[in-house]
């Protein structure tokens, strides 16, 4: 059990970050300002998400269903950690 966690853990995680660099990449090609603050300010990216819906809506879909991902297979890991633990 904690082995298919960590594996959903990693391949969520990864997805997760495919797909966050994608709708970086978005808001770099509408203007420098947009990238740079969706880069370093908290929660812009999800205010240029919301204002550019039509564009960002595949990668933000995709995003999501790998945080899900990676959420299930985390608490799949701690499940089999913790049951492991338990066992002994």
């Amino acid at each position: 059990m904690g082995t298919l966690g960590m594996i959903l853990s990693v391949v969520g995680g990864i997805g997760a970050l495919i797909f966050t660099i994608q709708i970086l990449i978005l808001a770099f090609k509408t203007s420098l300002a947009w990238g740079l603050c969706s880069l370093l300010i908290p929660f812009v990216i999800l205010v240029y998400i919301a204002k550019n819906w039509e564009a960002c809506k595949t990668p933000f879909l995709r995003w999501l269903v790998c945080a899900v991902v990676a959420v299930i297979g985390s608490s799949l890991s701690m499940y089999g950690a913790f049951s492991g633990a338990m066992a002994q």
